[in-house]
């Protein structure tokens, strides 16, 4: 039988009454219903669960989440979705930069340094600052595919094994102790591809198809795009097996006839987790020093998918990433701006306050992680919440340094693939250039990215910044 993941009723059930504890819906009649049916709680780690359901089981899930979308929620206020009421509820939302001039109108944009703009004016952004963005969110992704899904305990073991703690250098199983293979087995999916002794160019990943199609998105439709447009280039580009959790079950909307950004809500249990964050670098790598131009094309992008937390996640990346491209700020003002576009109230916002704030105060990296795990480990180790506050922690305590960053941000576990590369991503933009990254992280590379999106795959870190850029240059 087949067993399709993240979207079988039975499977979303779990999500869908674990994020209704968590945003404050009264829950517990339904919850309770489920589980004298014999409902299973949700999948731990994987995307469906391990036994088929039966067909009562299914159309019961089917119906109650029907009746859990209809249930109000207390932190609906503090948390809205919709763009104007975000901004209302952020009051140091950033000034909006006026767009560059376009071709033809008697000005020609320059690629000109960074540091030749003039002050207050939104900087031009360099290739090869681009280019190290992009080849920083391929190491940071790439060094933690084989952890991904791992406990944090296995993370630590496996890396203490072999002579590569504090986390420092690519994961490898050459002289692991059989004992730690067998309790904690690499991602299935990624050890033939990630680990030290056997990359060979970066493979392909989710973390960087989205920024791929995200490109083309720009490319095709420019920064006035809708969600509507992105939902199209997804139905156009984007296989659907390609997808996960939110983003498949809004690519089933879709196919369903829904439109977004209802998508985003329709029996989609997880859409507060990581998706839209690890789709938002490019809305800040086009924007070099207007964030809030950044977060709103981040809000577009993301409403496709998500809503609140999800959203901001997204918000937050984009514009700490806007500001980070301009070269001319550290990464804790960085960090600043990105949190002057998520609401205050929000809790997406007090666990990023939470996370710096602990960063700054502990010396012992393992000890901000092992906190952060204590106060958000009730989250699903795919939400936004806990992997941003991870991020920001991780970006903190190494002072926005490269290998600092995307080693702190893999080695405290959740989701280490995406939390490496929007770290990477940050990082590389921070460092300003290829030849500014250690070679140990940038040789295994070989300027080659493999996916399956149309027309980009094999392509090099060097021809995507040059397609980047021209994306800064237009209206």
């Amino acid at each position: 039988m087949l067993r399709l993941t993240w979207v079988q009723p039975e499977d979303l059930i779990g999500h869908e009454l674990h994020q209704a504890a968590q945003d404050g819906r009264e829950s517990d009649t339904i919850a309770a219903r489920w589980h004298a049916a014999g409902g299973p709680p949700a999948p731990l780690r994987a995307g469906a669960s391990p036994t088929p359901a039966s067909p009562y089981l299914r159309a019961l899930a089917t119906d109650l989440l029907d009746e859990l979308a209809d249930l109000p929620g207390e932190l609906a206020n503090h948390e809205p979705t919709e763009l104007a009421s975000v901004m209302t509820r952020c009051p140091d939302w950033p000034a909006r930069q006026p767009d560059p001039p376009a071709a033809g109108d008697g000005s020609t944009p320059t690629a000109a340094p960074e540091a030749s703009e003039a002050p207050g004016a939104s900087p031009a952004v360099a290739v090869p600052r681009l280019e190290a963005a992009w080849l920083g969110r391929a190491v940071g992704c790439l060094l933690g595919k084989p952890v991904e899904k791992l406990p944090l305990r296995g993370i630590r073991a496996l890396a203490k094994a072999t002579g590569n703690w504090p986390l420092h250098t690519w994961f490898t199983a050459r002289g692991l102790p059989a004992e730690l293979t067998a309790a904690y087995p690499w991602n299935r999916r990624s050890a033939s591809t990630s680990l030290a002794e056997n990359i060979d160019g970066m493979p392909e990943d989710d973390d960087l198809n989205y920024p791929l199609l995200n490109l083309l998105l720009l490319q095709r439709h420019g920064r006035g795009f809708t969600t509507a447009d992105v939902a199209r280039l997804w139905l156009e580009e984007l296989p659907a097996g390609r997808t996960f959790t939110a983003e498949r079950v809004a690519y089933r909307n879709l196919l369903a006839g829904v439109e977004p950004p209802h998508t985003a809500h329709h029996h989609n249990p997880f859409r507060e987790w990581i998706g839209a964050l690890i789709r938002a670098d490019v809305h800040g790598w086009t924007n070099p020093g207007d964030p809030a131009a950044a977060a709103a094309q981040a809000h577009r992008d993301a409403t496709l998918t998500h809503t609140a937390n999800g959203v901001y996640a997204a918000m937050f990346t984009a514009a700490t990433v806007a500001e980070a491209a301009t070269g001319r700020s550290d990464i804790h003002a960085c960090l600043r701006t990105g949190l002057t576009v998520v609401p205050p109230a929000s809790r997406l916002a007090k666990a990023v306050h939470h996370a710096v704030r602990l960063a700054h105060s502990t010396v012992d990296f393992e000890k901000v992680v092992d906190v952060l795990h204590t106060t958000y480990g009730d989250y699903h180790w795919v939400h936004a919440l806990p992997n941003t506050a991870l991020i920001a922690a991780a970006l903190t305590h190494a002072d926005g340094d490269f290998t600092g960053s995307v080693c702190r941000a893999v080695s405290g576990g959740w989701d280490t693939d995406s939390n490496g590369a929007t770290a990477g991503s940050v990082a590389g933009l921070l460092a300003g250039a290829p030849d500014a990254l250690p070679e140990r992280w940038t040789t295994p590379l070989k300027n080659r990215l493999a996916t399956s999106l149309t027309d980009f795959n094999g392509i090099g870190f060097d021809t995507l910044a040059q397609l980047t850029h021209r994306e800064t240059r237009h209206p």
